[in-house]
């Protein structure tokens, strides 16, 4: 993942005020800005001021109320621009409050817009925290869903978990385990498998993309006497994308399928539900994934960590995987021909 600079700046939102999202942009404009293309934060330019007080950095922090102005600014100052719903109480450190959602997602909110009406290259999102969403009654579990919601991308929209050498799509996310089989359907695979050949394609580079599917079951379902899904549902969704055009390896055995030599043979793996997906992604990098929306019309990225309370004001929280969704929302931006105040060519 290499460093590229996008005309228009990336946008990154506050997230969860009493997690570590706020801490690392503002250690990584401190002490490795130079290693990401210029960004802005949607944030509270007071609390902001509060952490790096707390933290003992040394930064400038300029508000601004242009995108344009974060470009001229950023080699001596935090652009921060201010987000347009207050926070409703004070902030405490690890302490989350659901009366501070209606910010959180104003934040989202506001980079969205900016980046489709091209005044920002891409949207990066700092981590939100789903139990506070759900007291406050936030209708979507996450990040992806409600940019689905918001980009009119319902049917579209995917994860995939970016690591160095390891591309991995999950088919089914924020399941309990024993449902999974239940939400299993060649549609959602088929969609998967779309969608990830555009992002492919569009954010990569790459031509003629290779997926690996992986089973659901052990041994692949062992002609059905581990499970049917793989007869049923797997193998019929992959050989529809053999017929759109796609080329497809599987339905693999998922214990054979995230190895040296195995991961040589594709460019991504569509995984049957979350963990399948996230623990070899982990396992490859636990520091420095990054969480990749797909299928939207906008660039987004973040973060693969979560608001990391305990470790908030602590120092020991690493910035790799900020950094890392930094520098791949600026690369697919540059990919995809976002230039001129972010509009696409």
């Amino acid at each position: 993942m290499s460093v590229s600079d996008p005309v228009a700046p990336l946008a990154l939102t506050m997230g969860e005020p009493a997690g570590i999202g706020g801490e690392l942009a503002l250690r990584i404009w401190c002490n490795q800005r130079d290693s990401v293309s210029p960004f802005f934060i949607i944030d509270d330019p007071k609390r902001l001021s509060k952490i790096a007080h707390a933290c003992n950095l040394d930064i400038c922090i300029e508000q601004i109320y242009t995108t344009e102005r974060a470009l001229e600014i950023f080699d001596y100052a935090l652009p921060v621009l201010p987000v347009e719903i207050p926070l409703e109480t004070n902030v405490q450190s690890g302490l989350p409050d659901p009366a501070n959602v209606r910010a959180v997602i104003g934040s989202i909110d506001q980079a969205v817009k900016l980046a489709r009406g091209g005044l920002a290259s891409a949207v990066v999102t700092n981590p939100i925290h789903k139990g506070v969403l759900k007291e406050a009654n936030f209708p979507f579990i996450s990040h992806t869903d409600y940019l689905a919601h918001i980009s009119g991308k319902n049917n579209a929209a995917q994860m995939m978990i970016v690591v160095d050498g390891l591309r991995t799509v999950p088919v089914t996310v924020h399941l309990p385990l024993r449902e999974v089989a239940s939400h299993l359907s060649i549609d959602a695979i088929v969609q998967a498998g779309r969608a990830a050949r555009t992002s492919l394609q569009d954010d990569f580079g790459i031509k003629i993309p290779c997926l690996a599917v992986a089973a659901f079951n052990p041994h692949s379902g062992e002609d059905g006497t581990l499970g049917r899904e793989e007869i049923d549902i797997i193998t019929p969704a992959a050989n529809t994308l053999r017929n759109d055009g796609l080329k497809v390896i599987g339905p693999l055995p998922a214990d054979t399928l995230f190895h040296a030599e195995a991961r040589s043979q594709y460019d991504a793996v569509l995984c049957m539900y979350h963990d399948q997906a996230l623990i070899p992604a982990k396992s490859l990098d636990f520091y420095g994934g990054v969480n990749l929306t797909i299928g939207l019309s906008f660039v987004r990225t973040s973060p693969d960590h979560g608001t990391a309370f305990d470790l908030v004001g602590t120092g020991a929280a690493r910035t790799d995987s900020l950094i890392a969704a930094l520098r791949l929302a600026a690369n697919i931006a540059e990919l995809r021909g976002v230039h001129d105040n972010g509009k696409p060519t």
